[in-house]
């Protein structure tokens, strides 16, 4: 069996891989050379993200790794939506070794960091289960290393358990993988293959199962209720870099990996019976997560735990327009995840460059008063930050995004799952304001010492505010990447 294959469609993937490599070999070559793996690294992952622009461009179907016709199947996509995603794990990725800092980050940081992205680019254009299920976790697996580098008995605890979820999850999805290929006897996630098992009423049982236990897989990398219990202790106990990573590029790759599980439901959306038991087990998913996150986002007073509450409420968010399951679906969740990921990282970044490198001192939210007085760079865009995960003006592409996240439940039909959205939105105001109004208040004389070293972070931070700013001039920009 032969394939037809594009290297230019594979290039988003194959590049970060070759810098991985190239950073090894010039390791080995010159160890001294400290400043060398940082800058490959950060060469490959930018070199990735400009492979995947043609695909925001494209009009046409980009497919590569297909087998001849006429029974062939393609294994690789680069569609606008997937190469939106591909960029923004390729930037978010970017960001985050920026965040280590060009002299902290060592070899295995690096290495790491580029196995991770690689993961995540592949996981969301691959079409196969084989690939699909690998790459989604090398863009786990990675994280749960650099959470274990830090020589603290907190991050090996956070280690310990973000690997005891990640199993569990891997059972799961190489169960449901399992289960798909029996019901519908091909390897590949699409639905021509769907339609024909659909009409078999065993098939069809099967199918939903097997698709329920990979959303049950996928819900433990969104950080979904009940699957997100990892997700607080995970997020406070390691490094902040590693922790931004989870709450950004991570997320992306398991959005990606979740759109493509669903794609194949657009064959069978119309039929008698319908996908149902899908529908039910996202909106569960979906209600779970907006509430038991933002209720329990209320009551933080450390902020760290209340960005890791806050990243369970946004999975619901990001799960509500898919509870559709429409093409629009997906697409308003790439838009919202990626959203999302842009804020997370500079909230993230904009407490970095408040604490420094000994960031779990002092992240209660009463340090933060009267910070937009004592560093207006970091309070400004942290309060941007706070304000587009509100939904709020000046942060518009966040109540943008939150308007496109409801628009296809609401044309599915689905109004009850829409007025909890609704709900919730305006219990995540409060959320958000309670921290925002602790920036204008009195300097406390106990507010942590500005570091010395955090031009990283606060080019971070301030790239990413400038983005959202943008976005909320013109939000088509982004709207416009993914249809």
């Amino acid at each position: 069996m032969t394939l037809e294959m594009s290297w230019a469609l594979l290039l988003p993937a194959l590049i970060p891989v070759a810098a991985m490599v190239l950073v090894l070999v010039v390791d080995a070559i010159t160890p001294r050379a400290r400043l060398a793996a940082p800058v490959i690294g950060g060469l490959g992952l930018l070199g990735g993200a400009v492979a995947a622009i043609p695909g925001l461009l494209a009009t046409e179907p980009r497919l590569t790794l297909c087998t001849p016709a006429p029974d062939g199947r393609c294994m690789w996509d680069g569609s606008p939506l997937t190469s939106t995603l591909q960029i923004a794990a390729l930037l978010a990725t970017l960001a985050v070794l920026a965040l280590v800092s060009v002299r902290r980050a060592g070899v295995i940081d690096v290495v790491m960091l580029l196995a991770s992205a690689s993961g995540a680019v592949a996981v969301v254009a691959s079409r196969d289960l084989g690939t699909w299920l690998i790459t989604l976790e090398l863009a786990t697996l990675p994280v749960i290393a650099l959470v274990a580098w830090r020589d603290r008995r907190a991050a090996a605890h956070g280690a310990l358990t973000l690997l005891t979820t990640s199993l569990v999850s891997f059972g799961l999805l190489v169960l449901g993988t399992a289960l798909w290929v029996t019901a519908t006897g091909d390897p590949t996630l699409t639905g021509d293959s769907l339609a024909t098992a659909w009409a078999v009423p065993e098939q069809r049982l099967l199918a939903g199962l097997a698709t329920v236990v990979l959303l049950a897989g996928l819900a433990f990398k969104l950080s979904a209720v009940p699957f997100h219990a990892w997700t607080p202790t995970t997020l406070t106990s390691g490094p902040l870099p590693v922790s931004a990573l989870l709450a950004s590029a991570s997320k992306l790759a398991a959005v990606g990996a979740l759109i493509v599980v669903l794609a194949p439901y657009d064959a069978v959306v119309g039929l008698t019976p319908g996908p149902h038991v899908i529908v039910a087990a996202l909106v569960i998913l979906t209600v779970a997560s907006m509430l038991i996150g933002t209720v329990m986002a209320l009551r933080q007073t450390e902020v760290v735990r209340l960005l890791a509450w806050s990243t369970v409420a946004q999975a619901g968010w990001i799960l509500l327009p898919l509870t559709a399951l429409t093409v629009a679906g997906r697409q308003a969740a790439a838009i919202y995840a990626v959203v999302y990921a842009v804020a997370s990282l500079v909230a993230f970044a904009a407490v970095r460059a408040i604490h420094g490198p000994h960031v779990e001192d002092g992240r209660e939210l009463t340090a933060y008063k009267g910070l937009l007085r004592r560093d207006p760079v970091a309070g400004g865009t942290l309060a941007l930050a706070l304000l587009v995960l509100a939904g709020l003006p000046p942060g518009v592409i966040g109540l943008v995004a939150k308007i496109v996240a409801i628009r296809p439940v609401v044309s599915a039909g689905l109004w009850p799952v829409a007025v909890v959205a609704v709900v919730a939105a305006v219990l995540g105001i409060a959320v958000y304001l309670r921290w925002f109004a602790v920036l204008f208040g009195e300097s406390d004389s106990d507010a942590p010492a500005r570091p010395r070293s955090r031009r990283a972070s606060v080019g971070v931070a301030a790239i990413g505010a400038a983005l959202l700013i943008v976005t909320s001039v013109l939000p088509q920009l982004l709207v416009g990447l993914v249809s």
